[in-house]
């Protein structure tokens, strides 16, 4: 059992990162009906900007400019980081999305897999193959709960990770854009003409991803401190599959199956060589959608739907 439950710890850190940059997907599959295949790099430059933000901050603080805990820091980092993130999201769905928004849904997925080659090509003109460590801003601290050992550091992704979930949800629940948003998510073809402004929930929705990413990049850097320039490949893809199986547009569909991809594949490898890890993993998750085709909480397809 107690081989068990400290699985279940490390199976609670790895899905958060999965759980975060699927939310990402699923808003912009939801409302805009298109796959952002960009989204994994996404995450990789939300990864390396927290990087320059720490290590700038950290830089001034050890020269004596400024006078921050490392706490504090941390915070900063996450909040600029995101921020600066979200204009990446926008910039991509107004240069890479919106002249295709009424093309075919292959032609958005073609462009959205050459942004990703973009990103992934300027981060090694910028920064070169070499790989970056990311700056440790908090010492890590061990507590044994029965025997299991967890960290402050697992303990303080999930917490963030959850926060950042249930702020998204709050958003979308209980304010205007929020709302607005939903509502493009059931009709995108006769909410526009209430009056509801396209460009501006897109946009939206392209930076709040963006944002997410950066968050789930930052925590990654502090949980396993070495970055490269492809590191958002295999991340991105795995999120997809998560955002499938949670169902079309759904946030709590999103984060359970992010946390269930991050669960099946930690408890594989208990009892399976790693080697297996991913195949046994995708064959649950299909085995799943054969059961439930549009996800946990998806829709019947519909002409709606425009695919």
């Amino acid at each position: 059992m107690v081989f068990f439950f400290q699985n279940l710890v490390n199976a609670l850190q790895w899905g958060s990162f999965y759980a975060l940059i699927a939310l990402g997907y699923s808003m912009v599959y939801g409302i805009l009906m298109l796959f952002n295949f960009a989204h994994g790099d996404v995450f990789m430059v939300g990864a390396y900007i927290g990087f320059g933000v720490a290590t700038g901050i950290t830089a001034l603080a050890s020269i004596g400019a400024i006078a921050l805990p490392n706490w504090l820091i941390l915070v900063l980092t996450i909040i600029i980081s995101m921020f600066l993130t979200s204009f990446l999201g926008v910039l991509i769905e107004r240069l890479g999305y919106r002249p295709l928004r009424e093309a075919p849904r292959a032609s958005a997925a073609i462009t959205g897999l050459m942004i990703g080659i973009i990103l992934e090509t300027g981060n090694l003109a910028l920064l070169g193959a070499k790989r970056v460590r990311f700056p440790s801003l908090i010492e890590t601290t061990t507590y044994n709960i029965g025997g299991v050992f967890v960290t402050n550091k697992k303990i303080m992704i999930v917490v963030v990770s959850l926060m950042l979930m249930f702020a998204l949800q709050q958003f979308v629940r209980r304010t205007r854009w929020g709302m607005a948003m939903r509502a493009m998510a059931f009709d995108y073809v006769v909410v526009p003409l209430m009056g509801v402004p396209i460009n501006t929930i897109a946009a939206m929705t392209f930076a709040i991803g963006s944002a997410l990413a950066a968050a789930a990049g930052i925590l990654f850097g502090i949980a396993y401190p070495v970055l490269d320039p492809y590191m958002g490949i295999v991340f991105g893809w795995k999120a997809f599959v998560a955002a499938i199986l949670g169902g079309r547009g759904s946030i709590l569909g999103a984060t359970l199956a992010g946390f269930l991809l991050g669960f099946i594949e930690i408890f594989v490898v208990m009892i399976f060589p790693s080697t297996l890890r991913d195949l046994i993993a995708y064959s649950i998750i299909l085995l799943i959608l054969a059961v439930r085709p549009h996800g946990f909480f998806g829709e019947p397809y519909s002409a709606r739907l425009r695919l």
